[in-house]
């Protein structure tokens, strides 16, 4: 079973992203990427809390629609000694919904679709995925993304 701890800077993002929706759609998501014991953290928030974490730990002053923190880095011949049964934390994923809403008017998509795609690319990095262009046609890790989409369907 996964753990999910979803918190909001602001109670009226509740509203917009509700935890029972969020936790079920991540369900679905760690399901379609075979992701099992985990445990990670999302956070949804207004414009000025993700610009100073992109600031922050990305030189980058400007906000942003996601960013996500990685618990763990892949080394190669290094493993993490866990004890048994216990969840693997994957990290921190951090949603500003200003920024997501006006994502879904510029793509002409619904707000539940540019969430579920949001969910979806957070969970993908904090799991090791990267990608290194915003080419939906041709990035692997963005391809990916959108038949997960496909395959779970919206938030809600």
């Amino acid at each position: 079973m996964n753990t999910y701890l979803i918190e909001y800077t602001d109670d009226k993002y509740a509203m917009i992203a509700p935890k029972k929706a969020v936790k079920a759609y991540l369900d679905k998501v760690c399901l379609s990427l075979g992701l099992k014991n985990v445990e990670y953290s999302v956070t949804f928030c207004d414009e000025d809390y993700i610009r100073t974490l992109n600031r922050d730990y990305r030189n980058i002053d400007s906000s942003t629609d996601i960013l996500s923190f990685a618990a763990e880095d892949s080394q190669e011949g290094f493993d993490f000694i866990v004890p048994k049964n216990a969840k693997r934390n994957l990290g921190d994923m951090i949603i500003c919904l200003a920024v997501m809403s006006a994502n879904a008017k510029s793509f002409s998509v619904s707000e539940t679709e540019e969430l579920s795609r949001l969910l979806i690319h957070g969970t993908l990095h904090l799991a090791g995925y990267d990608h290194k262009t915003n080419d939906m046609e041709t990035e692997p890790m963005l391809v990916k993304q959108e038949q997960i989409l496909r395959e779970t369907g919206l938030v809600y």
